[in-house]
């Protein structure tokens, strides 16, 4: 069994910045200029891994890392050529388990987790940034599970971790998709841990591949959130009750399975909280809102916007909050 790590000395170097000195940077990348003939060329963009294993039942066995990302085919990440389209490029990144973890042998569960990692400062307060990506269907086999994540993590809570926002792509196709993940940033995350990548969970060496190019993290504009109620192929009914507090009930109808994102908003149009990202199943939702943000503070009194995004566009609604 491998020794539980955690690299700290980049973390203690940031708590001698003062927090208003940092803040989060963009950052593109569709892996054409990297080598990859280099073992370290992930490593040298910013990439790192870590690990954590578990027992078949979900027992938590031990971790592993931060360590530099590898660029090779034996363990968690490499550059490789002729995966993709003409809007992929030449060269796109894989993603799949550690295999030189013996404990895959052993029927335990390998989770792979491979990212980018920066700290929030004070000038994020208030802004929303966007991960975006592409990816395709590698050699998942059996039981193996993909996520696209982005998670927030508090060093002076023993690295708790205080948002974790993912889309499932494990039941993805071998054709090529999009998609983002959004994160709101308040306060409370200020000297917290920003990261955003890719993890897998396999075991009994089963296949585990995935394929993901043209990723994107970067701040969104104040959502210009429209007045309309009506969008192809959804129904946003009324909330219930309006004015409220402390909730109140949102119902979304969908004609057919879709990619959407159900968010607050408040009258700037800045993010507040997100209720669902992902994919959802044609028919009735009835989602809830208990005037928190994304962070669970209750937030002041006034009007705010509840919106639903699709490829096709936004509609939306208003409501009040009211203490």
């Amino acid at each position: 069994m491998r020794n539980l790590t955690r690299t700290l000395a980049a973390v203690a170097l940031v708590a001698l910045i003062p927090a208003a000195a940092l803040a989060l940077t963009t950052y593109n990348q569709d892996f054409e200029t990297l080598d990859a003939a280099d073992p370290a060329a992930l490593a040298n963009d910013g990439w790192v891994i870590y690990g954590n294993v578990f027992t078949a039942d979900g027992t938590y066995l031990y971790g592993y890392g931060v360590f530099p990302a590898p660029n090779h085919n034996l363990a968690f990440s490499q550059i490789v050529p002729g995966e993709g389209g003409d809007p992929q490029g030449a060269q796109q990144l894989s993603i799949f388990s550690d295999y030189e973890n013996a404990d895959h042998a052993n029927g335990n569960l390998i989770e792979s987790n491979v990212f980018q990692e920066q700290t929030i400062g004070v000038a994020d307060v208030g802004t929303t940034w966007r991960f975006s990506y592409e990816f395709k269907r590698g050699n998942i086999e059996g039981a193996t599970t993909a996520f696209v994540f982005i998670k927030t993590l508090d060093p002076s809570s023993g690295y708790a971790t205080t948002n974790y926002i993912t889309e499932d792509v494990t039941a993805s196709t071998t054709e090529w998709s999009g998609g983002f993940l959004d994160i709101a940033i308040d306060v409370s995350l200020v000297g917290q841990l920003l990261q955003i990548g890719f993890v897998c969970t396999a075991s009994n060496y089963e296949g585990s591949g995935m394929f993901y190019d043209n990723l994107a993290f970067a701040e969104t504009d104040p959502v210009a959130v429209p007045d309309q109620p009506s969008l192809a192929g959804v129904r946003l009914g009324a909330n219930y009750p309006n004015p409220f507090n402390p909730m109140t009930r949102i119902d979304v109808a969908l004609d057919e399975a879709m990619r959407v994102d159900v968010s607050v908003f408040d009258v700037a149009g800045r993010r507040v909280t997100t209720l669902v990202q992902g994919d959802l199943p044609a028919g009735d939702h009835s989602l809830t809102w208990d005037g928190r943000d994304q962070s669970g503070r209750s937030v002041p009194a006034g009007m705010y916007r509840y919106a639903v995004s699709t490829a096709a566009g936004t509609t939306s609604r208003s409501m009040v909050l009211v203490k």
